[in-house]
C-alpha cells in the first residue's frame, strides 16, 4: 500500500512542480539559448529500476561538448567548462528540475537512489546490485548524507540502507532536509573542489 502511495506521489508532485516552476522553465530556456550555444537540456544515459536503462533531463549548465574538454566526466568547483547561467543553476540545484519529467514518465521518483552511469553499473558487486531495485530519485538518503563529499562505495552503502529501511516518513523526511543541504551548499563538490559526475 506505501508504494501505491509513493507512486501517486511522485506523479502529483511532478505534476504540481512542472506547473509551479513552468514560469522558471520558459526564463530560464532564454537565459541558456543567450548565454552560450548549444541545445537547452543535457540528455544523459542512465541506469534505473530493474537495470533499465532511460534518458534523463537536466538543463545544460557547461558549454556544448564538456565532456570531451577539460577534466572530461570530472567536474571542478571553479571549471571553465561551467557557463555563467550554469554557475547560477548548479548552486542552487536548479539544474535537476527537468528530472520532474523523469519522474512524470515514471522512470525516476521524487526520492530514491541517484541514477547511476551504464559503465558504473557494469561494475556493480551483488551487493551494490541491489540498489536498482527501486527507481532512481531526484534526491535521496546519500544526498542528505554528504552528496559528492562521499566516496561512492559509501553512497551505495546509503542507498542500500535506504531502500532496506524505507517507508514514507523517510521519503518526507528527506524531502524536508533536502532544502537545508542545497542552500549550505554542502557536498555541492568533492574533496579539493573537484567531484565526478555520479548524478
Amino acid at each position: 500500500m506505501q508504494k501505491k502511495i509513493k507512486s501517486y506521489i511522485d506523479f502529483l508532485g511532478a505534476l504540481i512542480g512542472l506547473v509551479l516552476f513552468s514560469p522558471f522553465f520558459m526564463l530560464t530556456a532564454v537565459i541558456i539559448k543567450l548565454d552560450s550555444r548549444g541545445p537547452l537540456f543535457f540528455l544523459y544515459e542512465r541506469i534505473g529500476k530493474d537495470g533499465k536503462s532511460f534518458v534523463s533531463y537536466k538543463f545544460r549548465s557547461m558549454v556544448e561538448g564538456a565532456v570531451k574538454k577539460g577534466l572530461g566526466i570530472e567536474v571542478a568547483e571553479n571549471d571553465e567548462r561551467i557557463t555563467s547561467i550554469g554557475k547560477f543553476l548548479r548552486r542552487w540545484g536548479l539544474d535537476e528540475i527537468p528530472q520532474l519529467l523523469n519522474v512524470l514518465k515514471g522512470e525516476m521518483s521524487l526520492v530514491g537512489p541517484r541514477p547511476a552511469l551504464p559503465h558504473q553499473v557494469e561494475k556493480y558487486s551483488e551487493f551494490e546490485k541491489g540498489r536498482l531495485r527501486v527507481k532512481p530519485g531526484i534526491t535521496g538518503w546519500a544526498q542528505i548524507k554528504g552528496r559528492n563529499l562521499l566516496s561512492w562505495k559509501e553512497r551505495i552503502k546509503l542507498d542500500i540502507w535506504y531502500i532496506e529501511n524505507w517507508s514514507l516518513w523517510l521519503d518526507f523526511k528527506i524531502l524536508v532536509m533536502t532544502p537545508r543541504i542545497i542552500l549550505s551548499k554542502e557536498g555541492l563538490y568533492g574533496k579539493g573542489g573537484i567531484t565526478r559526475d555520479y548524478a
